[in-house]
């Protein structure tokens, strides 16, 4: 509750400009309220984060993307700019979530959308291994892109700094049971349906990591550049995150003793 009374004059501020705005700076308190009491939540790296102007954030894919709500509210609270988000085209067919999907700026995305979106100057967030990647990894972290890589070829069209995201123990928060993900896989990639149960909203420890700058080099061509993203999000991964994963850990890591 002090959080959120310390950010009453931003909100009122917010609401004086324009009404949306108001609305998004409001969730935005309550969720980051949540994230903090519920996970402990903390960001480290917001520096890579540009003040103005482009940039591309790469992030590793959890169960549910919860961290990449809490990023986003985090963001426009503390520079006070909004990141254009890629989601799933599935996410636009869930009931009452269009509105949702709107204030937050969350489209499908294009290769030709996404370098519109940042030449004119906005953040855009992809996760390469989406969906697959969030019902289908396991608690050893392995990426799962299968050899994607639009997102660098928006990288490169826009010339734009690309900024590799993870958040340690995402997969804790969240889980797949093991024989739904081996048993509906396949499911999964004949027909798209995310059919996968979920279980979870564990209050384990979620703390966000930003790496340093990717910037797209001359002459380079996107599957390098794709590689090159990969490699440092799985530095990130085994400089942050103990494998495999451990509900139980993650529970306990709360405590600054455990960390």
């Amino acid at each position: 509750m002090l959080f959120i009374y310390k950010q009453r004059m931003k909100l009122k501020a917010a609401y004086d400009h324009d009404f949306w705005d108001g609305a998004r700076k409001t969730l935005s308190v309550f969720w980051t309220a949540q994230a903090k009491i519920w996970h402990g939540y903390e960001v480290e790296g917001l520096q890579h984060i540009p003040d103005q102007g482009p940039a591309l954030i790469i992030y590793y894919h959890g169960v549910l993307p919860v961290d990449l709500y809490y990023v986003t509210t985090s963001i426009i609270l503390e520079k006070n700019r909004l990141i254009h988000l890629v989601g799933d085209k599935f996410l636009f067919h869930i009931p009452g979530w269009q509105t949702m999907m709107e204030v937050f700026n969350v489209t499908p995305g294009t290769v030709s959308s996404c370098i519109d979106v940042l030449k004119n100057g906005h953040l855009l967030s992809i996760s390469p291994g989406g969906v697959r990647e969030g019902l289908f990894g396991d608690e050893n972290y392995s990426i799962i892109w299968n050899k994607r890589c639009g997102f660098a070829k928006v990288a490169i069209q826009a010339n734009v700094p690309i900024i590799p995201m993870f958040t340690v123990n995402i997969r804790e928060a969240f889980r797949t049971p093991g024989w739904a993900r081996a048993w509906l896989r396949g499911i999964y990639e004949r027909t798209r349906l995310p059919i996968v149960p979920i279980y979870g909203f564990f209050p384990v420890k979620l703390k966000t990591i930003f790496g340093e700058p990717i910037l797209p080099v001359p002459n380079t061509n996107p599957e390098e550049l794709a590689e090159k993203v990969k490699a440092a999000i799985e530095s990130l991964i085994r400089k942050h995150q103990k494998c495999p994963g451990s509900i139980l850990r993650a529970l306990l890591e709360r405590l600054p003793f455990f960390r």
